[in-house]
């Protein structure tokens, strides 16, 4: 107004008063008055204080929340309610935190779900849970097809799941605490294991470096005893030698003497020249070399030999010794399962592979089932087993495995062996690399790397298998209402292994896999 004023000063000459903006003249001078709304509209701007255009970050994206009462481009929503079923940017959610008739209403994080809530058949809010039904209902859904059924309020039955909600946290928040014990425990174990690992690995390692230097030292004490030995044998040839060379001069030159005397014509001087005796007098006594001190280092190798075989026999024999304790080795992680449900929860699901089927069998039940019969026309496949009655599995078994075999009519060898062109051309369990539990009407036998061992057990129709191919433990069970360990073998495993069976006839007898639930 000062300012107006000031211009309109400068204008009394004229008499004429224009607009400073707009140039509309005014005559006579006008009388200026405050503009009240105007006036309002500084004040608040002066305690609210100017506020700048919302960033571009502010607005609603594809995949934001917008607000559902901005216009135009619309900002993102921070809060959506559960009562008006909108969603709000900050400057349009102030009433909701202003009003009181706001103060009931559930404000939640962003939504777009929002129109869930709402439902399908009245367009109405789902503030009911049916707990016959299991789901949200609104309430004109109670008073129709939900008449006489169990409802709360949505929100009692969340204070009630909330309540659960919280139990299950609390036994999730135990069982994390144990669970972190059990991999502390763990870890222990491993930082164990490991250390006592290194530590014997060094203690190896010490003990056949002893025994290397041990062996060399022994070996450096022989070759010098023996050097010696030939050193005083030849010094000794020698001087036999060199008298013998003497002997063999002086009875050549005696011998010249001899031929010349046997031309002597004079009677009288021969027989004065002649003595026979005086030419062996003297002879030198030696024992053929042959017969005794090549005999005599013979001996020695012969002793080196034996020694070496009763090294190597030893050794073996300590080192499966030492194999069968580093397989033995109990830790955590490699214990035996003790009752069925530990048993099936490794269990095996086994089908037979008809490339390695005998002649003689022939596969039922989606290959899970195998009967001896007369003769197969199958193709010629290298994985065939050449023994009668035989054949592998199509799966692999490595980790931890069990699987169950039930006998049919006849005898039935269970069997774990490797695959390869050896096994599948032997018998199981005539060599090393089978393993085969004999099941007959007599009882049980246990055959490996063709050594037959008697076992005895309960009789039963069905065997067990459990498999650790890790730790190297292969055991046999008797199968009836509870497991009786038949036998155990504790070895070291270098290959994958298969299932496998063998029948024994008559023509008609079957055995499979059994289906483990």
């Amino acid at each position: 107004m000062d300012c107006i004023k000031s211009f309109w000063d400068g204008e009394d000459q004229k008499g004429i008063y224009s607009c400073p903006q707009c140039r509309k003249t005014f005559i006579p001078r006008p009388v200026l008055e405050k503009n009240t709304m105007f006036a309002d509209l500084l004040e608040d701007l002066k305690k609210t204080g100017l506020q700048a255009a919302p960033a571009d970050h502010c607005y609603a994206g594809p995949e934001d929340v917008a607000c559902d009462v901005c216009s135009g481009r619309k900002l993102k929503a921070i809060k959506s309610c559960l009562f008006c079923l909108a969603s709000y940017c900050e400057k349009h959610l102030q009433p909701h935190y202003e009003s009181p008739a706001f103060k009931k209403h559930q404000l939640v994080e962003p939504s777009k779900n929002l129109q869930q809530n709402i439902c399908s058949r009245h367009d109405e809010v789902m503030k009911i849970f049916c707990r016959t039904d299991q789901k949200c209902i609104c309430l004109v859904c109670v008073m129709d097809e939900h008449k006489g059924h169990d409802t709360v309020s949505a929100a009692a039955e969340r204070t009630e799941r909330q309540r659960e909600l919280e139990v299950s946290r609390q036994e999730i928040q135990q069982r994390i605490q144990d669970r972190e014990k059990d991999v502390k425990l763990l870890q222990q174990e491993v930082e164990a294991i490991n250390h006592s690992a290194d530590t014997t690995v060094e203690d190896s390692e010490k003990i056949f470096t002893q025994l290397i230097h041990l062996i060399q030292k022994r070996s450096s004490d022989v070759k010098q005893q023996i050097r010696s030995q030939q050193e005083t044998e030849v010094r000794r040839v020698k001087e036999l030698q060199e008298k013998l060379e003497q002997e063999i001069t002086e009875l050549k030159r005696r011998d010249a003497e001899l031929k010349q005397l046997s031309h002597t014509e004079d009677h009288k001087e021969f027989i004065e020249n002649y003595s026979a005796p005086a030419c062996f007098r003297k002879s030198v006594h030696f024992i053929a070399v042959h017969s005794f001190y090549l005999q005599h280092f013979d001996q020695v190798q012969e002793a080196f030999l034996h020694m070496r075989d009763k090294l190597h026999e030893i050794l073996n024999d300590e080192w499966m010794k030492i194999s069968l304790k580093v397989t033995e080795v109990d830790t955590l992680l490699s214990q035996e399962p003790k009752t069925t449900a530990e048993f099936f929860e490794y269990s095996q699901q086994i089908t037979l592979d008809p490339n390695t089927a005998n002649m003689h069998l022939v596969l039922l039940e989606e290959n899970r089932k195998v009967k001896f019969t007369k003769g197969q026309s199958y193709p010629f496949h290298p994985d065939r087993c050449a023994a009668a009655g035989q054949v592998l599995s199509r799966e692999k078994l490595t980790g931890r495995c069990y699987w169950e075999v039930e006998k049919g009519l006849g005898g039935v060898s269970v069997v774990v062996a490797y695959k390869d062109s050896n096994t599948v051309k032997e018998m199981f369990g005539t060599n090393s690399k089978s393993w085969a539990l004999c099941v007959f009407k007599r009882g049980f036998e246990f055959r490996h790397n063709n050594i037959i061992t008697s076992i005895s057990g309960p009789r039963s129709s069905r065997v067990g298998v459990y498999l650790d191919h890790r730790a190297g433990i292969l055991s046999f069970y008797s199968v009836s209402e509870t497991r009786t360990l038949l036998h155990r073998v504790q070895t070291t495993f270098t290959q994958p292994l298969y299932a496998g069976l063998q029948l024994y006839g008559p023509i008609g007898a079957t055995a499979e896999f059994c289906k483990i639930n």
